[in-house]
């Protein structure tokens, strides 16, 4: 097993410990595990990338484990009252959807790559629940200002930006190839392409019988 992988790993071992420790209320020991994990993140790419070390089990690994880690920060937040339940069910629906159109796109042989707005809302992301993990620390040095869910709200744009350009880009995944009437039997004729009104009073027939 590679380094990228172990780290990759190394952050999957260190979410239910994160989560023990926030669940406990102690914030500062859960930022910094949170922090922690977010260095690997980034630092298990870089060093793929770079050394030419990207593998299956990574491809599946480093999206699981990020997806988890945010996960799992969002729901115990929610739980313990530090942000409102509905900028988290926006963040987790927009995976639920994106991993769906991957899926689906699986199936047919397609790889949908990464956009630059998936990258920048989880840069976004893990920032903001850092911050409000440390309390709002070190932006509390200098102000009282909630810097952290600021940061939390600006990342849920981002969310959605990315997911609606997410299914923009792949609409033609979730629509049925003969979606058109230009598609359809009763356009086809063999009279320099005119409308065939008998196989279109038929389909009009059928369709108030249904």
């Amino acid at each position: 097993m590679n380094l990228p992988n172990k780290l990759t790993i190394l952050r999957v071992i260190l979410i239910p410990v994160f989560i023990i420790f926030l669940i406990k209320e102690y914030y500062y020991i859960s930022g910094i595990l949170f922090v922690v994990a977010c260095i690997t993140d980034a630092l298990d790419g870089y060093l793929a990338r770079k050394y030419h070390l990207i593998t299956d089990l990574g491809k599946i690994l480093d999206p699981l484990a990020d997806k988890l880690l945010i996960a799992s920060a969002l729901i115990c937040l929610v739980q313990l009252g530090s942000i409102a339940g509905w900028l988290a069910i926006v963040i987790l629906a927009r995976e639920l959807v994106v991993t769906s159109l991957r899926s689906i796109a699986a199936t047919k042989g397609i790889i949908i790559v990464a956009e630059r707005s998936g990258k920048i809302k989880t840069v976004l992301q893990m920032l903001a629940l850092s911050v409000i993990l440390l309390r709002n620390w070190p932006f509390s040095i200098f102000t009282d200002l909630p810097i952290g869910d600021y940061l939390l709200w600006l990342a849920v744009g981002m969310t959605l930006y990315s997911g609606i350009e997410y299914m923009i880009k792949n609409k033609t995944l979730l629509l049925p190839k003969s979606s058109s009437m230009k598609n359809s039997p009763i356009f086809s004729t063999k009279a320099k392409g005119k409308l065939n009104i008998g196989r279109l009073l038929i389909y009009s027939y059928c369709i108030k019988k249904r």
